[in-house]
């Protein structure tokens, strides 16, 4: 009998990312046959799988993806005891799933999001060893010189961890406003900020620009989101090493939704 991990089952269910979903497990909140899941519990097509007492019906994952242009002061929560906005405020509604944030992006920080509905694309898009990079255009607050450039990118320490930049490149900017595009790996709360604090910098504004190969539409307003198209989450499947589903038609409730394409070329990824 064919199994797969409870964990890579949920995130196909568009029920959250494989991290999350072994969080819940953890947690216990999952439930298979009647008895509590445990991590590394793998399952088959007829197993009867309870999260938070409610059955899911085990279905195809639905492959959409949206990209949304933050703005700031949006938080990537789903829920906020403050009643902040969030980015899932305004998306469309999944039958039997929900929308997962790949990468969120902090309250202070605007720009390109992606949002899928497919829990294993999620996770190859953002776990570390798939060596997706983004692409941030910061302003900050003076211009850095070739001592603080070369330290960015070779490495500072951060709460015990070496960080560093990938790439930094100078845009334009005089006065107190200088324009930088940069791009890092991960992306760990906060790391630009930081790493720009650790060289006596200050950012006073940062937005993401580009994630992998996604880049952000110069048409795509800020706080308005548009949906993928089918052309380019087929693309995005291929190249992540991952099988193309069947994909959806064309949704009529897209607002934004432009012929071009959102897709730069991008090198070869390692197989997951």
């Amino acid at each position: 009998m064919v199994t797969e991990k409870l964990q890579k089952v949920l995130a196909d269910l568009g029920t959250g990312s494989r991290r999350e979903m072994e969080r819940w497990i953890e947690a216990g909140r999952v439930e298979v046959n009647g008895e509590p899941a445990t991590l590394g519990s793998r399952v088959a097509e007829d197993d009867r799988i309870r999260v938070d007492g409610k059955s899911l019906r085990r279905r195809t994952a639905n492959a959409r993806v949206l990209l949304m242009n933050k703005a700031e002061g949006v938080i990537c929560t789903r829920a906020d005891p403050e009643r902040r906005p969030t980015c899932f405020d305004s998306l469309p509604k999944l039958s039997g799933g929900r929308w997962i944030g790949v990468g969120r992006l902090d309250i202070n920080t605007s720009g390109l999001l992606l949002l899928v509905s497919d829990g294993t694309l999620a996770n190859r898009l953002m776990h570390p060893s798939t060596g997706i990079d983004r692409e941030y255009a910061a302003r900050v607050d003076r211009r850095l010189n070739e001592k603080q450039l070369a330290a960015l990118q070779q490495g500072v320490m951060l709460d015990g961890d070496v960080a560093s930049f990938s790439d930094i490149r100078y845009y334009d900017g005089q006065d107190r406003n200088h324009w930088y595009h940069l791009t890092l790996m991960e992306g760990r709360n906060r790391e630009v900020r930081r790493l720009f604090a650790s060289q006596g910098v200050q950012v006073s504004r940062l937005k993401r620009v580009r994630y992998g190969p996604v880049v952000l539409p110069s048409t795509l307003r800020r706080g308005r989101w548009m949906e993928v198209g089918r052309n380019d989450v087929a693309s995005l499947y291929r190249l992540l090493r991952l099988k193309v589903p069947v994909l959806p038609p064309r949704s009529r409730r897209n607002r934004d939704e432009k012929s071009s394409s959102v897709l730069i070329p991008y090198p070869e990824l390692p197989a997951g």
